[in-house]
């Protein structure tokens, strides 16, 4: 549970968007304290490389808790080479199993160019639908735009920044500041 009266670190928007043989992830750089934007440039879209294979994150939450995450998801990454869904179930396991992990609150997204899935902290591993995952204060909004956008012709990362574009403009806790990493294709 959230202690709700220390406003804590809050709110962003990731969205990735698998199309055309290829994904792109892409996050805002807002990093909010309660109603003050205390840095608006931060990186909360990562390109790993365990084992020579990218692979390439998003995270929502707390930045410490995130970093933590991606550490482990890169151990096991190590661990079970090439098998992203393998290394992203293992480390939900630990996250939710875990007595340190499971106070951790943050959620990826996390992609090698062919599979997408969004890990949680309450042990989820999931392929999103139509190809689109979204966390974050500003996910649903990206969400919505995103699935839109697929009934055009735009490539992965122009859905991606437009989407994004349209949760910064709804969402008070997302900017239009991105980091756009793209895999595959």
């Amino acid at each position: 549970m959230h202690d709700n009266s220390w406003p804590g670190w809050h709110g962003t928007t990731i969205i990735g968007v698998k199309r055309g043989g290829k994904v792109v992830v892409a996050g805002d750089g807002q990093v909010s304290l309660g109603q003050t934007v205390i840095k608006g440039s931060a990186r909360k879209v990562r390109r790993l490389s365990p084992g020579g294979k990218d692979v390439v994150c998003g995270f929502a939450g707390s930045t410490a808790d995130a970093f933590t995450l991606l550490e482990r998801l890169e151990a096991k990454l190590e661990a079970t080479p090439g098998q992203l869904a393998r290394a992203c179930v293992e480390l939900a396991k630990d996250w939710r199993t875990d007595k340190y992990l499971q106070k951790l609150e943050a959620m990826l997204i996390v992609t090698d160019g062919e599979t997408l899935l969004v890990v949680t902290g309450a042990g989820d591993v999931l392929e999103p639908e139509h190809d689109i995952a979204a966390i974050g204060s500003g996910g649903n909004f990206a969400l919505a735009a995103a699935r839109g956008l697929m009934e055009t012709d735009l490539d992965a990362e122009a859905v991606a920044r437009t989407a994004m574009a349209i949760a910064s403009d709804i969402c008070v806790y997302t900017n239009g500041n991105l980091t756009v990493e793209s895999i595959g294709g």
